[in-house]
């Protein structure tokens, strides 16, 4: 892979590092500000990387319609919404956003967010946004790439719905336009996403097909197929979180509460610090328990002449003899001295 490694707010990000998990904020602040203030704490005290909010209005990604075309049928946690009231439901106001950068970095956790048009992407430069987030229903945006690609920040793209010629067109336009750093996230746009159709075997071949860093974005419930991504290449996880209260909002049913995110951010690391690299070596670790390892001993009294037979020699534990695959070339021989039962044999004592 020609890209190595991406970098947000210093923070290496590839197979090299430990994964890097974004905290997606979307709607769960649910209308509240204080409520997404609290979040941000939540995020950092969970020890995710990165926080991730939302930046549009319902005007901005849509229009107030409610022609079939705008209403949501489809029987899932929307149902019988319009576009236009669920994302005002769900936006995170634009005066909202300088006081969450700052909290971020009062805190000391990186923020950053997904644009969903040029206005959003002007707001989110005039605060300096270490990165951007493409999600899924905007990778078809080139229009929206472009703009972005042109800031030359980091750039995250979500895969979700899109095939391989539109993942295409989206990473020719973000490298043309100016993104030297770029990750593509796995990722299946369902929610809640079903666990076996979740294909993580894809964030391999993303990482080879696009020369990219992949990860994966999760919308999956639990933290199984996140951990899991780990060992299949990820190098990014994003996953929705919320406070651990009864407050319901758009998004808090597939979303991780805040002490899950925490298992999540400890149980990935764990998983990539398993990974380590292919080796026969013993490992530290094992030194102490070599003495416990099968050698050949005595296990009968001999006298000095003695002829080793398979009833006064076995192979044993613990370990301090010599091999057991010495076994058949020490049958038959005599033996030079004394021996007690329960010494290890040695080839000193054997003629």
């Amino acid at each position: 892979m020609t890209q190595k490694f991406i970098e947000i707010a210093g923070r290496k990000i590839g197979p090299d590092y430990p994964p890097y998990i974004i905290a997606e904020l979307s709607a769960n602040h649910n209308g509240s500000i204080d409520r997404a203030l609290k979040s941000i704490e939540a995020a950092k005290e969970a020890g995710a990387d990165a926080v991730k909010i939302q930046t549009y209005t319902a005007d901005t990604i849509t229009i107030d319609c409610e022609n079939e075309d705008f209403m949501i049928s489809d029987g899932g946690l929307w149902d019988g919404y319009s576009l236009h009231k669920l994302y005002k439901w769900a936006e995170t106001p634009f005066e909202w956003h300088q006081t969450l950068f700052d909290k971020a970095k009062a805190v000391g956790i990186t923020l950053f967010s997904s644009p969903f048009d040029h206005t959003a992407v002007d707001l989110l430069e005039s605060l300096n946004t270490p990165a951007y987030k493409i999600a899924s229903f905007e990778l078809v945006d080139i229009p929206l790439i472009r703009k972005v690609a042109k800031t030359g920040k980091p750039m995250i793209m979500s895969t979700g719905m899109a095939d391989e010629q539109e993942i295409t067109l989206a990473v020719e336009t973000a490298r043309k336009f100016g993104c030297n750093q770029l990750c593509l996230l796995h990722c299946i746009s369902s929610y809640p996403a079903p666990v076996n159709q979740s294909n993580l075997r894809t964030i391999a071949d993303i990482e080879k097909r696009f020369d990219v860093i992949a990860g994966l974005s999760d919308h999956t419930l639990g933290t199984t197929v996140a951990v899991s991504s780990v060992a299949l290449g990820a190098s990014v996880i994003e996953k929705h979180f919320k406070l651990d209260d009864d407050h319901e909002g758009p998004d808090s049913a597939f979303s991780l509460t805040d002490k899950q995110l925490k298992i999540l951010c400890d149980e990935t690391r764990n998983a990539w610090d398993a990974l380590g690299t292919a080796s026969y070596d013993r490992k530290p670790a094992e030194e102490q328990n070599l003495k416990f390892r099968r050698s050949l001993y005595f296990v009968e009294d001999l006298k000095k002449g003695d002829i080793i037979t398979e009833e006064n020699m076995r192979s044993i534990r613990p370990g301090f003899g010599i091999a057991p695959k010495y076994f058949d070339e020490i049958l038959g021989k005599k033996v030079r001295k004394n021996i007690d039962r329960g010494t290890p044999v040695r080839f000193e004592l054997i003629e």
